[in-house]
């Protein structure tokens, strides 16, 4: 299977590090794109940042409408209803875009996954799903739709993972950022969780938040 179509942020100084960052349904991976200066990360810790696009497929909810996504969603119900298998698919896509990182020269402690919405549920299956180390995970406004099925590889028992949602998110409600922490921690992992007053969407407040997270999982523990 080829590997994603990609928009790459390249760094300043050579890359030692990689974010895969997966976009919502409906976008693309320019939307995250604007993002990188935002973050104000230091230059040093040599981040390539990688935005995959989703190709365009029908979307059940949308009438059917080919858009950009990770996987159909069949209903918007809580639970979620959606093709399985495309999700499966997308996460073994970014599996592949690991694997490419780590042929570049990336060590896999040094690749970090994100994911906003749709992207971020993908990015759970993948981040899990590995069987390498991984640096960690930001799941943003998203929910764990694999948790009852998924089987974590072993390889990232202690997986830094960062959950960050709005609590007046009309898609996707906060409830399934909370039932993602408490899934999380039922495998034995401690996420991070932090709920911002907004809807759908990245607020500053998150943004700083996520940046101050992603400098110490790069850099490792401080003193």
């Amino acid at each position: 299977m080829p590997l994603l179509d990609c928009i790459e942020v390249t760094p300043s100084v050579p890359a030692i590090r990689s974010v895969i960052w997966l976009h919502g349904l409906g976008a693309d991976g320019s939307d995250f794109e604007a993002i990188v200066p935002e973050l104000r990360l230091p230059a040093e810790l040599g981040i390539r940042y990688v935005f995959p696009n989703a190709p365009s497929i029908p979307v059940t909810i949308n009438g059917g409408m080919l858009m950009p996504a990770w996987y159909d969603i069949l209903s918007m119900n809580i639970e979620r209803e959606l093709d399985m298998d495309q999700l499966l698919a997308s996460a073994q896509a970014v599996h592949d875009l690991i694997d490419r990182e780590i042929e570049r020269g990336i060590p896999s402690e040094n690749i970090l996954l994100a994911g906003f919405s749709q992207g971020g549920a993908v990015n759970y299956q993948a981040a899990l799903t590995y069987p390498k180390p991984l640096a960690g995970l930001l799941a943003l406004s998203t929910y764990f739709a694999t948790a009852a099925s998924v089987k974590p590889s072993g390889a990232n028992p202690q997986l830094h993972v960062f959950v960050a949602h709005g609590s007046l998110d009309p898609v996707v409600p906060e409830e399934l950022g909370q039932r993602s922490v408490d899934d999380l921690r039922k495998l034995g992992l401690a996420p991070t969780y932090r709920a911002y007053p907004m809807q759908h969407q990245v607020c500053g407040e998150e943004i700083e938040d996520m940046a101050e997270w992603m400098t110490q999982v790069f850099e490792g523990p401080r003193e």
